[in-house]
């Protein structure tokens, strides 16, 4: 497999893509006929100086936000699109499923469609006859296939497209977003088609699902505003970009980031309590107001960086720094962790952990750490909400509780997955804080949710 690897199939070189922008339509024409070629537009860089290569048989991601240059370069790649500067070489036939109706002319039939894509690939009207089976099987779309494709949904479009796509046999696949449209039982199935193509052919796939692509390619690119920022390892670019996605700074590759023997990027602060970020005023606050949580962090637990985002089994250390505005008997620190769409999925407090708090003092600081393995959460997007009681687990007081106070991500990379319910910790260790100081380490194991 290596050596069929070794092949490369789609070589792009100092590829710029540049448009002009103009802020009124007749600027166009005064430019063209100004004597001293006066510009009246503006140049926008869709890609700059991009350079990339993808070997024989590799199935390769491509990420980055909304008009950061994907699909320009996958336009240009399949010659939509000519670069303004800058060299493509495609080594294969290429077959591309990109923006919905792309490649089809709307007056014609479905079918009529299907003929004119295969002539276009340089197949005659018999050699299509005998994949026109297969084609209308895949799609699935009935007696639409005769009706103009102008009448076509976007679902019976992606259907038709991907159809013809898969069945003209590329040797290079292309697909950009449109699959994204399709039902969930048609993705499904284009999804096991793609992963039968893996075995023999190139693939070059655009999604804005990181899950799809850590599940289906072999690499990833990462492009923002038309620069490659990253090129490697699925996980590894998949987790900086949802760090950049999340507001974190990401600085691009470089070979010396790699060396060993270089500074780490993320240097260990003295203190925890340097980590933590204080909460955005527009949270929803809820309690007596007796106890003020003032902020929230994440850190690795190795290193005390602080993460936005974590792979599930990873061990962290969740802080939570909170103010006394009286005196608190037997303080409860405690967090809520909920899903996208609100199911809580963890929670814990240090009173079920058996690990009690006899007091906190008034105007008294002090920092709950708890330090833990991330369980095998499924992958996606959570958010925290802390807070801080006081009593016991059946009786208390609620003073401060903050709804989703930090949103974070987690990437799992095990295919260990959660279905339902409230996880349960099992080991944990929980530090409290008090004065910016004084530390007291607690052991034990969490009983209940």
């Amino acid at each position: 497999m290596s050596h069929e690897r070794s092949e490369t199939v789609i070589s792009v070189q100092n590829v710029t893509k540049i448009y002009k922008l103009y802020d009124k339509p007749v600027d166009r024409l005064k430019e063209s006929i100004h004597p001293f070629g006066k510009k009246y537009h503006k140049d926008f860089y869709a890609l700059k100086d991009v350079s990339l290569e993808v070997k024989k048989g590799e199935t390769v991601g491509i990420i980055g936000k909304n008009g950061s240059g994907k699909s320009t370069l996958l336009k240009i790649i399949t010659g939509v699109l000519q670069p303004t500067s800058g060299n493509i070489r495609i080594n294969g036939k290429l077959s591309a499923l990109l923006e919905l109706g792309a490649g089809f002319n709307l007056e014609f039939t479905g079918l009529e469609n299907i003929y004119l894509h295969g002539t276009i690939l340089g197949y005659n009207k018999e050699q299509m006859n005998k994949k026109l089976d297969d084609i209308l099987s895949f799609a699935d779309i009935g007696e639409f296939i005769n009706q103009p494709v102008k009448m076509y949904s976007s679902g019976m479009f992606v259907r038709l497209a991907f159809a013809v796509s898969i069945n003209v046999d590329p040797d290079i696949l292309i697909v950009d977003e449109a699959l994204s449209v399709g039902d969930m039982r048609f993705q499904q199935k284009c999804f096991r088609k793609i992963e039968e193509f893996k075995k023999s052919k190139t693939i070059l796939f655009v999604s804005h699902d990181l899950s799809t692509i850590n599940n289906y390619c072999d690499r990833v690119i990462w492009i923002n505003e038309g620069s490659v920022i990253a090129d490697g390892d699925p996980l590894e670019v998949s987790k900086q970009y949802r760090a950049f996605m999340s507001g974190s700074h990401i600085s691009k590759y470089s070979d010396t980031e790699s060396n060993s023997n270089t500074e780490s990027k993320c240097k260990i602060s003295e203190t925890l309590a340097d980590q933590i970020y204080p909460l955005d005023s527009n949270l929803d606050v809820f309690g007596d107001n007796k106890v003020k949580i003032e902020g929230i962090a994440i850190l690795d637990g190795e290193t005390n960086s602080n993460l936005t985002v974590a792979m599930a089994g990873q061990k962290i250390k969740l802080l939570i720094k909170a103010r006394a505005f009286a005196r608190i008997d037997k303080p409860i620190f405690g967090f809520t962790i909920k899903d996208r769409v609100g199911n809580i999925v963890l929670q814990t407090n240090n009173y079920v952990l058996g690990q009690y708090i006899e007091v906190l003092q008034q105007d008294e600081i002090m920092i709950g750490c708890f330090e833990f393995k991330l369980p095998y959460l499924n992958q996606g997007q959570y958010t925290i909400s802390p807070a801080v009681a006081s009593g016991t687990q059946d009786d208390h007081e609620q003073h401060c509780w903050v709804h989703d106070a930090l949103i974070f991500q987690v990437i799992n990379s095990e295919n260990k997955y959660h279905l339902e319910g409230i996880i349960t910790l099992q080991d944990v260790e929980f530090e409290k804080i008090v004065g910016g100081g004084h530390n007291e380490i607690y052991r034990g194991k969490i009983h209940t949710c």
